[in-house]
């Protein structure tokens, strides 16, 4: 799969392709119906499959700190859409002066004569433009005069697809991890590489690996049993999500104390499905309290893992991998 970073990578090579736009975040199984569909148009038309993306998404360039948390970072869409057989991925900077370019200039100038799209695929919901001017219909006039057509996802959804990333969220927030699981197709993991961390879990007994979140707000926080992916093989363990308040920590990261593993992972890359939720963060008075209770967790998680079946444990569950 191509990756396009940047409207000013684009050439002339790349004109003619089937297009969607979209945040695609989770890349849930409502997303999946319409890639699917997409891929398969494009090959009737002998064209390649192209998706775009906005980075950061809007709502973070709007709205900041309120922004909702992402389910899946620009990796882990880069590689579900690989997987999914999409040609070419054109990730555009999302900024003061793109979201100032006028409904005409998006639709005139990129989309017919940068990317020549013969076949475009949009929400019906979609808006874009300066003040958020265009909408379908907009697009949809233009498709008559520019000669492509355009479809809302709508009709290259599975009817059983009638999910959003809102929902999924929702489900994350309430602790329904087997219904975020439903909708996305997959348990929702975080995936990062393992960076040093202030090392203080290995000398009470419960050494970690540990993901920086960096910018990306996470939708789940909390103690948690994970199962963890490391170059292809399944482990368990029990997870922190969030700011670590006991120790003052200032960043939000992940950090899992993997059962039974003793291996060195700094700079590897792993992924941690979420399982069940054990308790809230909290600050405790001090260390040892601490301790105490991260003896208790581990327990919990142990307790939870050993309860799950041998078909819980072996099934896919995480982001496609290259």
């Amino acid at each position: 799969m191509e990756l396009i970073r940047g409207l000013h990578n684009v050439r002339d090579h790349h004109r003619g392709c089937v297009l969607t736009i979209g945040k695609f975040d989770g890349v849930h199984k409502g997303h999946q119906a319409v890639l699917v569909n997409l891929v398969e148009k494009a090959r009737a038309l002998g064209l390649p499959a192209s998706v775009m993306i906005f980075e950061p998404q809007p709502e973070e360039v709007f709205a900041k700190d309120n922004a909702p948390a992402r389910l899946s970072r620009f990796r882990d869409k880069y590689q579900m859409f690989k997987a999914l057989g999409i040609d070419r991925l054109i990730c555009v900077r999302f900024n003061t002066e793109f979201a100032s370019m006028s409904a005409d200039e998006f639709v005139f100038d990129l989309l017919v004569k940068q990317l020549g799209i013969q076949f475009l695929v949009v929400g019906d919901d979609f808006r874009f433009g300066r003040q958020r001017i265009g909408d379908f219909a907009f697009l949809e006039t233009a498709g008559r005069q520019h000669d492509f057509e355009v479809v809302s996802t709508a009709s290259f959804k599975l009817a059983e697809c009638r999910i959003s990333s809102t929902e999924i969220r929702q489900a994350l927030a309430s602790n329904q991890f087997g219904l975020a699981k439903q909708m996305l197709g997959r348990d929702f993991a975080i995936a990062g590489k393992v960076n040093h961390g202030d090392k203080k879990g290995r000398t009470i007994g419960f050494p970690t690996a540990n993901v920086l979140l960096k910018r990306c707000k996470s939708p789940v926080a909390g103690v948690f049993a994970v199962k963890v992916l490391i170059q292809g093989s399944t482990y368990y363990g029990v997870a922190n999500i969030g700011n670590r308040p006991t120790v003052n920590g200032t960043r939000s990261q992940l950090e899992v104390h993997i059962f039974d593993f003793h291996e060195d992972l700094y700079g590897t890359l792993i992924e941690v499905a979420v399982l069940k939720k054990i308790r809230s963060e909290k600050r405790f008075d001090n260390f040892d309290a601490l301790k105490q209770q991260i003896a208790k967790d581990a327990e919990a998680a142990k307790e939870f893992v050993s309860l799950l079946s041998e078909t819980d444990k072996t099934e896919a569950h995480s982001v496609v991998q290259q």
